[in-house]
């Protein structure tokens, strides 16, 4: 029996990255898992990608196309679960973007753009499925992706920082509301993790200025980390599946660094 077996879960921004590991790795401990993206295609192919992996551990695996700051998408998304898998235990809410600008140069849109998904999208995750985690009157899980960026400003990428502090206030302040329901809500906070994100990342650095070759932010970002290279999603899916399993029900409101030893907060 894995850690999650017979448990229902939700993964936003699953369509690749540390989403797609992360619900991968959930369905390797019998988890039943819905891979969910504004990717459509992508994330249908994810979805039949894990097919066989579902079926070998006795769960099973569901794709679902949607935009996380957009309320009635993700109520029909939970309900879709509920209806597939007959309730809803635990939700990662990981869905996230970045767009690198020079603090001088960000606009409006760019701010509102991220924030949008990175703060409003975790706010309406947490919402909703707490709805359903209390009307099924058993408790349940929320998980959300923050990031090193939650713990110091960078210059070049401030809407994405505010986005991630964002994200640990938020994490904070449902776990204070939904504790009374037996709800515990924690996340975790990658470093320099070596995903498709993070290619588009290096690509925008470039572009801004504030580097000047394939590779070079990457190197720069992850030279002070104590484990000596950057993460692979392999890295972090230990983490998560705990998070989402009774091994951490005593823990709630906190936030996990994952960022080999990058940040000592």
């Amino acid at each position: 029996m894995g850690r999650v077996s017979g448990r229902s879960c939700i993964v936003t921004g699953a369509a690749q990255g540390i989403g797609r590991a992360i619900g991968e790795a959930l369905l390797d401990e019998g988890a039943s898992v819905c891979f969910a993206d504004i990717n459509g295609d992508k994330v249908a192919a994810v979805t039949e990608a894990n097919r066989a992996r579902a079926r070998t551990n006795g769960a099973a695996v569901m794709g679902a196309t949607v935009d996380v700051t957009d309320r009635a998408q993700v109520r029909d998304m939970i309900d879709g679960v509920v209806e597939r898998f007959g309730r809803l235990d635990i939700k990662f809410n990981n869905a996230g973007v970045n767009k690198p600008m020079n603090f001088l140069d960000v606009t409006e849109e760019n701010w509102r753009r991220i924030m949008d998904i990175n703060g409003l999208g975790v706010l309406i995750g947490m919402q909703e499925a707490a709805r359903q985690m209390i009307e099924q009157g058993e408790g349940g899980k929320i998980v959300n992706t923050a990031s090193i960026a939650s713990r110091q400003g960078f210059d070049n990428v401030a809407p994405y920082c505010a986005s991630k502090w964002a994200v640990v206030s938020l994490t904070q302040s449902a776990a204070r509301d939904l504790a009374k329901h037996g709800i515990t809500v924690t996340g975790f906070a990658p470093g320099v993790v070596a995903t498709e994100m993070w290619e588009e990342v290096d690509r925008d650095l470039m572009a801004i200025g504030a580097s000047e070759r394939p590779g070079q932010a990457m190197e720069e970002f992850s030279a002070d980390i104590l484990k000596g290279r950057v993460a692979t999603p392999a890295d972090i899916t230990g983490t998560t599946t705990f998070l989402a399993s009774r091994d951490s029900d005593y823990m709630t409101g906190q936030i996990v660094m994952i960022d080999g030893g990058m940040t000592l907060v």
